[in-house]
């Protein structure tokens, strides 16, 4: 990676945060879907046994891509209607989500998969001696299961999942709890995420923000998304943290 890519006042004072004093960076905060597993498969199946069971067409694996990062509701509402925003009709929405909930609940970690590097930087972060926190907008009882599935539940002091506050990213509440619950200061807190959900929470919250570029995004290039949406950096692999944080 260039040394371009990364060169930001941002991603300068973040860097000034961790190697300025050993307590600089008192909270690293880490998204799920998308940043640390690759789930879509199992989120794929789960939403075409819903459809099935419905007698509705089946979505292909990169329609559900490019609907998952904001919840379990959302993404049923979208594989109802096709569509990111629209509303399902409520009682067809009840009826789906609960069939979508135990497809999911029999396939989670079926098919996921760490992404490479993953275990390389959750080994190096937990030398730095900072908290890590899982915060997700998936169910905290599916993010916890995915967790253990994958054998990485070990590393996170907390998990906050998008059952434990009332709004999701990208509103900042999830990551302020985390940093309540670590007593951290969110201006020396990162979030390492892969959507623009994850990013816009960061900048409410005060946290700065590093994105992965393999990750959903809801189809998107993190290239494409203008300056107030965008990760302080952009990392292609959790191996490169040291390089960019130490």
């Amino acid at each position: 990676m260039s040394a371009e890519r990364v060169a930001s006042p941002s991603v300068e004072r973040l860097r000034r945060r961790v190697t300025g004093s050993s307590t600089s960076l008192q909270l690293i905060a880490i998204d799920l879907d998308g940043t640390l597993v690759d789930s879509v498969k199992d989120l794929h199946q789960a939403v075409i046994r819903m459809q099935s069971s419905l007698s509705l067409a089946q979505a292909s694996e990169a329609d559900v891509l490019s609907w998952v990062g904001n919840g379990i509701d959302r993404l049923v509402h979208r594989a109802l209607t096709g569509e990111m925003h629209a509303d399902a009709d409520s009682t067809r929405f009840t009826q789906a989500s609960e069939i979508f909930r135990q497809a999911y609940k029999d396939l989670v970690g079926h098919y996921s998969r760490l992404y490479p590097g993953v275990l390389e930087g959750l080994d190096w972060m937990t030398g730095l001696r900072v908290p890590l926190v899982v915060v997700t907008n998936k169910d905290s009882a599916f993010a916890k299961e995915l967790l253990q599935q994958m054998g990485i539940r070990h590393y996170f002091r907390h998990l906050i999942g998008g059952d434990d506050v009332k709004a999701k990213k990208p509103e900042p509440e999830g990551l302020l709890l985390a940093a309540q619950r670590c007593s951290a200061d969110p201006q020396h807190s990162l979030l390492i995420g892969d959507s623009v959900s994850d990013f816009k929470a960061a900048t409410a919250a005060g946290f700065l923000c590093v994105g992965m570029s393999y990750g959903y995004n809801h189809g998107r290039e993190i290239a494409s998304l203008d300056a107030s949406e965008s990760p302080d950096a952009v990392l292609d692999s959790f191996r490169e943290l040291p390089a960019l944080l130490a």
